[in-house]
């Protein structure tokens, strides 16, 4: 039997294909993301689930000219390999290789740029009222969006908009219970039932919005979803398929641990058995951490509540809801909502603190602002993935926060250098601040395996002396001290006496007498942070330097203005100058 898949660079080679063809062509395709997946890392379940699909969608519409929108973008892998990346695949997710989500700048064939997800619906609604404007009346428009991110509230609002309208619009809902954790919530409630065959005693809410509603159908009977592509292909106005898939589906593994599996690491293509470490013994993850010291803190303060947007094993609140179940709240993909929440509970004497990764964070940047900071109400920001975080690449690189927060009015800002200093201002926020606080720490592995030490207070505002010099002074924000003292410690004893190191701790408020000590005692000041340079931590010692009428030489280093694209993390350092070998350099360049 000869090999479908290698035949296949474009959609057109799909056209001639027999339904049975087709049909080997998914296995071919499954099996292929499967050993890809399993050496060079990567998304697996949501591309494992879509497989029909995606073969259905590119065999029956006429892509790149029809618009196909992937939301979030996970389960593209076998789109990607269908439309001419399949020799290129091993690369994805790699320095200089293809990305893992759909880029308008690799192929005409990603219609959309998505990494974050319910943005797919207002950008296909978009291209489909554009082209009734420019008169193209046959051009397709699909987005094809999952349970979770379909509850989001842009998605809600581009779904009340499209159905005012007659835009050539496909939503394809892909069903199957689980974003990157199970899907919470009145809707998937209502569309568990739905596919479970109850009658509602309510009309279905996708027709109420005025979209022409067909299925739940079986997502992997591929005759099936081709026939209803096919009829829908001919309906004008805006239409709604649910389908209904297994996410991993192929896998064993993976349909029986979809979370483990939406992105497992290395394992063995044919069990499925994850490939584990034989390392030594390794500190926790940051996020472990927060996760274990949230539950310390809440059984003596019983005023602490956790809240998360969707990611609860990703942010280890996961630990908090399995033991705490009534303080503990994943609220599904609504950034914006889970701010506000938060701000509502802390107005009535709640602790609550609010995990979201730093690049999330900024899809609820007014309701920081409006809800929280204007009120002066202490919600304790969590922000995990702070910084580089390596090969999810641009949309997910943490690096804009320290910007984005540090010109607000009443905003704490800090960033812990170990999993000591986390621990210590977890304890020290929910003892009672008058104002909010963003903490900001990074993906990955912590610095200490004994990490469980006793409490202790942090002195808002303040910094600290890690070594003193009498040449340079570099002055650090957050883990990437660490990385600094490695650097200094490269340097012959004459060297090293001449560089002091002070990890900053505060980018809001900032320590001001110790910044005048430093200023009267150095000839040249380098800051470090692994946020952008522009409006940083960098740009805020220059701002006090200005104000201060200091004059020393300022060398700021960090993230440049432009976006960083995907890569290991150490390489990612290493191109912005903010690993070990560029910070010895650069402090050697100074003495």
């Amino acid at each position: 039997m000869k090999n479908i898949l290698n035949t296949i660079n474009t959609p057109k080679d799909l056209k001639n294909l027999s339904i049975d063809e087709l049909q080997q062509l998914a296995h071919e395709l499954r099996a292929f993301i499967i050993n890809i997946v399993a050496t060079k890392e990567g998304h697996l379940g949501a591309s494992l689930g879509v497989v029909e699909l995606t073969i259905a969608i590119h065999y029956i519409f006429n892509t790149p000219k029809d618009k196909l929108i992937w939301d979030v973008g996970h389960q593209a892998y076998g789109h990607k390999i269908l439309t001419g990346r399949r020799t290129i695949f091993d690369t994805n997710r790699r320095l200089n290789g293809i990305s893992g989500f759909p880029n308008i700048f690799e192929s005409e064939y990603d219609a959309f740029g998505t990494g974050h997800s319910s943005t797919s619906i207002s950008a296909a609604l978009g291209m489909a009222m554009a082209a009734k404007i420019q008169g193209d009346t046959k051009q397709q428009h699909i987005a094809v969006i999952g349970d979770a991110s379909i509850a989001s509230g842009m998605a809600f609002e581009a779904l009340n908009h499209a159905g005012v309208t007659n835009a050539n619009l496909l939503v394809i809902l892909n069903d199957n219970a689980i974003g990157i954790d199970p899907s919470i919530g009145a809707l998937k409630d209502y569309l568990t039932q739905t596919k479970n065959g109850k009658e509602l005693n309510r009309d279905n809410i996708f027709e109420a919005l005025n979209f022409d509603y067909s299925g739940p159908i079986d997502g992997h009977d591929l005759p099936k979803v081709i026939s209803e592509l096919k009829r829908l292909q001919n309906v004008e106005g805006p239409k709604f398929l649910h389908i209904v898939t297994t996410k991993g589906k192929g896998l064993k593994k993976a349909e029986e641990d979809q979370i483990t599996y939406h992105a497992p690491g290395k394992f063995n293509a044919e069990t499925g058995d994850r490939i584990k470490s034989t390392d030594h013994i390794t500190p926790p993850k940051y996020q472990d951490i927060f996760g274990h010291t949230i539950i310390e803190l809440a059984k003596k303060n019983p005023k602490i509540v956790g809240i998360t947007p969707a990611m609860p094993t990703g942010s280890s609140l996961k630990y908090m809801i399995a033991e705490m179940p009534e303080r503990a709240f994943d609220v599904g993909i609504a950034e914006q909502h889970a701010v506000t929440l938060a701000a509502g509970m802390a107005k009535q004497g709640l602790v609550p603190f609010c995990n979201i990764y730093s690049t999330f964070l900024q899809r609820a940047y007014d309701q920081v602002i409006h809800d929280v900071a204007i009120q002066k109400l202490p919600v304790i920001f969590c922000l995990d993935r702070a910084g580089l975080v390596g090969n999810d690449g641009a949309t997910h690189h943490g690096i804009f926060d320290i910007a984005y927060l540090r010109c607000i009015p009443n905003m704490i800002l800090y960033a812990p250098m170990n999993e000591i200093d986390l621990r210590n201002i977890m304890y020290t926020a929910q003892k009672g601040l008058s104002t909010p606080i963003a903490i900001r720490y990074p993906r990955g592995l912590s610095e200490n395996v004994d990490w469980k030490q006793p409490f202790n207070d942090i002195l808002i505002g303040k910094g600290r002396m890690l070594k003193e010099g009498n040449s340079t002074a570099v002055l650090s924000i957050g883990t990437i001290g660490n990385i600094v003292n490695f650097a200094i410690c490269q340097f012959d004893e004459e060297g090293r006496d001449k560089v002091g190191h002070y990890n900053m701790q505060f980018i809001k408020p900032l320590d001001d007498k110790l910044l005048h000590k430093i200023f009267s005692s150095y000839k040249t000041i380098i800051t470090y942070e692994d946020g952008s340079i522009q409006g940083g931590f960098g740009s805020a010692i220059l701002e006090f330097a200005a104000q201060h009428n200091y004059h020393q030489k300022i060398m700021i280093k960090g993230v440049p203005d432009n976006f960083i694209e995907h890569g290991k993390t150490q390489e990612l350092k290493a191109i912005v100058n903010i690993d070990e070998a560029s910070i010895f350099n650069t402090i050697l360049s100074t003495l």
